[in-house]
């Protein structure tokens, strides 16, 4: 299919890491940790897009550096994502590129969903290389951050979710063309939001942000 890459799917289950009504708000963190540094145009412009894909279904994220864990974090959920590979916009062309391989994949393991997730960026940055190298800066490197979003939004769906499923349109679909990555507006649709807003992060969420109990 033409323009069009497969996302790759290894999947398992997400523990549950309590929060209740009596404490502070606790989030849902993210974990990450970067082979290579990357631009903050391209970190934020990421962050971002997460926030619109997954903010109107009531999931929030809390991010945080692998690197930096002390062992005292506390959160009702986590993820850890991994990014492999140079997450910047160097050595681009026009040049397009086949069989690129998976842009993201969920570990699993025993039919269980893991809440780890791996990020090839410079497959990412491949597949849509093309279309970024007509762009000025700091257009190319926001839209390159908000492709790598996406790929993010759509492993956790796996992870929070707890599914193996893809839909038929929308982040949760399984086969992206390079115009749906790089497009202004991409978010989940019905089933695939109905799961994310019933999920276990859900409603670690809403039990977090209750009034306290005695």
């Amino acid at each position: 299919m033409k323009n069009v890459f497969w996302i790759a799917l290894m999947l398992g289950t997400l523990p549950c890491f309590g929060g209740n009504g009596s404490h502070p708000v606790v989030p849902i963190a993210l974990y990450t940790h970067f082979d290579q540094v990357a631009p903050s145009v391209i970190i934020d412009a990421m962050h971002a897009e997460i926030d619109a894909i997954m903010g109107p279904l009531g999931i929030k994220f809390e991010w945080r550096s692998l690197d930096g864990v002390r062992g005292t974090e506390l959160s009702t959920e986590l993820a850890v994502l991994t990014f492999k590979g140079h997450c910047d916009l160097s050595g681009i062309n026009p040049r397009k590129v086949a069989d690129i391989g998976a842009l993201g994949f969920t570990h699993m393991s025993d039919g269980e969903i893991l809440p780890f997730s791996q990020i090839e960026c410079d497959r990412v940055r491949l597949f849509v290389q093309r279309d970024l190298v007509t762009m000025r800066s700091p257009q190319r490197e926001e839209t390159f951050g908000r492709a790598l979003g996406r790929v993010v939004a759509h492993e956790l769906y796996h992870i929070f979710a707890n599914t193996t499923r893809h839909g038929d349109c929308g982040v949760g679909k399984a086969a992206y063309s390079v115009r749906e990555l790089l497009n202004d507006d991409f978010q989940f649709e019905g089933k695939e939001s109905l799961a994310l807003q019933g999920s276990k992060a859900r409603s670690a969420v809403k039990n977090a942000n209750g009034p306290p109990t005695l």
